[in-house]
């Protein structure tokens, strides 16, 4: 009987010793994640004596599909006190994980011995003991009774056969924690291989000396994660933490040389787009570069040619107004021409912008018979930057009736360099034939804003017979304004029809690469206004705002870059458009890159028109694809897709490029990976929503070629219906 008492107080002992530890063995753990990277760092145990190795691992799993993680170092920054067991014991390096693949390793640390003492109990030693107490009450309970009654009964058998009873259920118990604690073991074991924790805190990140704190490249994204774990060491709560700084950087997609189609490409900066009577398209761009091209995606320059069909006579008559100091050469100040077929006059007309210091510019008509010239100089179309000197010397007394300078050109003048508060730098024309055969010239850059005016379809000169009010958003010698104003940015305006709206072309933003030049769209059923975006924006800045980013007219595409891109495309803008004679519309635009140049080149996209009449652009450069007849099934448009968010925040002066996200279109009409959501199909049109996030984005899609290749691959084209943000779509063709 003495050894069944003995064992049920070991048993007891036993117990209490496990309670009194409960919280000492238990792991801690936890998990950071960022951009599709997470971070776990997970401690051998929640609570430690003082002097105690605390054994950590740190777990990096790389979600990010397609995404690559380089190498790196990292730094710990611990509670104070908390330091390495030994040196090196705390591993600082990853290594490169690649999408889809993980790493871990593992450390130790200790605490400081002249911080760290044994400062008492903390929480689970203290609930620990207190189990403990309870079980040896017990247990000294059990043993008196049990030593009473056999005292009081030992001649008959019943109190060894309750013993018998009681020992067999302490047996199970005690064989069931040996158990779990068996189970431990190995989970310790593994553990301790797993991976090691990446702690840098707050303050290591404030210490960072300016190089290291430079944009990225535009190719790299960084991704912080910061994970931490809470432990209690020597009665007090410490943070084990980390800061780990990755450079992540897109796969690229390889092409294999046999599907490579490279587009023969031009440089010609703000090109306008011209389709001869012959179906030759052409360009003309400022300083009069120009080229041809027979499918809108091979150029062949022709530089060369358009500026040597100007005389010297032709010359000085277009600099006769205006001088800019800094151009170089003859054309160097000279910008934007736009050529139409003048019908009336059978001549093919260039209105070209002569820019010059102080908004000392003008717009002039030259007229040839022939795209390339020779071209004759048939007058000045508005003149800008004029003081009282002279004012006499331009149209603007025979406009406006008044022999003397207005008031208002002098209070908003060039001499107090407040000219740009009001009145319009006079570049960038675009002119156009409405529906009814009326002939427009919007033009006009920042400053005073984007104003209109009605020429004359015999002479392609002003219209004098025209008169309008002068007021906010109109001027009785610049005409009426549509747009801009108050220096906000907006320049470029290009106006086309396309179905049943005039849409208004506006490039926001610097035109240099890290400038953040940007397309943006308005539209209205009159060719003067007034135009309007998705939302229902006006065009118009009364007040100055930093517009590079913001949500007003909607942005075709921002800087993105596909993955068989080895560069991104960024600040594309300064465009023309036009409707071809089989129907189909497209936008010619400059772009640059993010390579870190200032080169520049010249694109064309088609543009659809989706279901609710608003224009969105093809993801690729145009090579002659076409809507489908009656659309595209649901099982020929599902499958797995890139898909670039033209969001409009965007890092434009570190050259960043938004980048493919990855999404499944289901049959069933459902969205899966990076987005959920779901998507349909119009039937018998080309017309598909998709809907994630709270927005829906309507569009199109179709076939089409991968840029640069010949493969075809199934695409989409959409605008957010709640917020005109554009989305673009490739099916994955790997």
């Amino acid at each position: 009987m003495k050894k069944r008492i003995m064992a049920w107080l070991s048993i007891c002992l036993l117990g209490m010793a496990l309670a009194m530890t409960a919280f000492a063995e238990g792991e801690t753990a936890n998990t950071s994640t960022e951009s599709g990277v997470s971070v776990t760092i997970k401690t051998d145990k929640a609570e430690y004596r003082a002097g105690e190795e605390i054994h950590f691992t740190l777990l990096v799993e790389n979600a990010k599909q397609h995404w690559t993680l380089a190498a790196t170092d990292f730094t710990y920054s611990n509670s104070d006190g908390i330091i390495e067991t030994f040196e090196g014991s705390a591993p600082t390096e990853l290594p490169e994980i690649a999408s889809g693949a993980s790493y871990e390793l593992s450390g130790v640390f200790v605490g400081d011995g002249e911080i760290y003492v044994s400062q008492g109990m903390g929480t689970g030693m203290i609930v620990g003991i207190a189990v403990g107490a309870v079980v040896v009450a017990a247990v000294v309970v059990v043993v008196l009774v049990l030593l009473k009654k056999k005292k009081g009964n030992g001649k008959n058998g019943g109190g060894a056969a309750g013993g018998s009873k009681g020992g067999s259920g302490s047996k199970d118990s005690s064989n069931s924690k040996a158990s779990k604690k068996n189970q431990k073991n190995p989970e310790k074991k593994m553990s301790g291989n797993v991976l090691a924790v990446v702690l840098s805190a707050v303050m290591i990140v404030s210490t960072l000396t300016p190089a290291a704190v430079q944009a990225a490249p535009a190719d790299i994204e960084e991704i912080t994660v910061r994970p931490y774990v809470k432990v209690q060491y020597a009665g007090q709560e410490i943070i084990l933490r980390a800061v780990i700084n990755f450079k992540a950087s897109q796969d690229l997609l390889v092409i294999d040389q046999e599907h490579i189609r490279i587009a023969q490409k031009v440089t010609c900066h703000d090109p306008s787009i011209f389709r001869d009577l012959d179906g030759t398209y052409y360009i003309v761009g400022s300083f009069l570069c120009g080229a041809t091209s027979l499918n809108l995606t091979d150029w062949t320059s022709m530089d060369s040619v358009i500026q040597g069909n100007f005389t010297e006579e032709v010359k000085a008559q277009i600099r006769e107004w205006n001088l800019d100091d800094r151009a170089d050469g003859w054309n160097g100040y000279l910008w934007a021409p736009d050529i139409i077929y003048n019908t009336a006059m059978n001549k093919y007309c260039m209105y070209l912008s002569a820019n010059g210091d102080d908004w000392k510019s003008n717009i002039v008509l030259l007229t040839a018979d022939a795209f390339e010239g020779p071209y004759d100089y048939a007058g000045t179309i508005v003149y800008g930057g004029f003081n009282a000197d002279d004012y006499a010397l331009t149209d603007a007394p025979l406009v406006t009736g008044e022999e003397e300078i207005p008031e208002r050109y002098v209070t908003n003048g060039v001499d107090n360099h407040k000219w740009g508060d009001m009145y319009p730098n006079c570049i960038d024309p675009c002119v156009f034939y409405d529906d009814d055969g009326n002939l427009w010239m919007s033009y006009g850059s920042w400053s005073g804003g984007i104003f209109m005016l009605e020429l004359d379809e015999q002479t392609g000169l002003r219209d004098y017979t025209v008169s309008y009010e002068t007021d906010i958003h109109s001027d009785a010698y610049f005409g009426k304004k549509i747009a801009g104003g108050m220096y906000a940015s907006g320049e470029a305006s290009y106006i086309e029809k396309i179905g049943d709206y005039y849409y208004l072309f506006i490039s926001y933003g610097g035109l240099e690469a890290a400038r953040g030049y940007n397309v943006r769209v308005f539209r209205s059923e009159t060719p003067d206004g007034g135009y309007v975006d998705a939302l229902g924006n006006d065009a118009f800045f009364d007040t100055y705002a930093m517009n590079f980013n913001m949500s007003r007219g909607v942005r075709l595409f921002g800087g993105y870059k596909w993955r068989n891109f080895l560069s991104g495309q960024v600040a594309q803008g300064h465009n023309s458009a036009f409707v071809d004679e089989d129907g189909r519309s497209y936008i010619v635009f400059h772009t640059r890159t993010s390579n870190g140049t200032e080169g520049h080149y010249v694109k064309v996209h088609q543009l659809f028109v989706n279901k609710e009449g608003w224009l969105v652009a093809a993801p690729y450069q145009t090579v002659g694809e076409s809507l489908p007849q009656n659309g595209l099934s649901a099982s020929q448009v599902a499958g797995d897709y890139e898909m670039i968010i033209h969001e409009l925040e965007i890092d434009y002066e570190s050259l960043e490029t938004k980048k493919p996200q990855f999404i499944t279109l289901a049959e069933d009409g459902t969205i899966s990976g990076d987005y959920t959501g779901t998507w349909t199909l119009e039937s018998g049109t080309s017309y598909i929503t998709l809907s994630f996030d709270g927005v829906s984005y309507s569009g199109v899609t179709l076939e089409m070629a991968v840029e640069n290749t010949d493969i075809e691959t199934v695409v989409f084209t959409a605008m957010g219906i709640e917020n005109q943000v554009t989305i673009w779509g490739s099916r994955v063709y790997e």
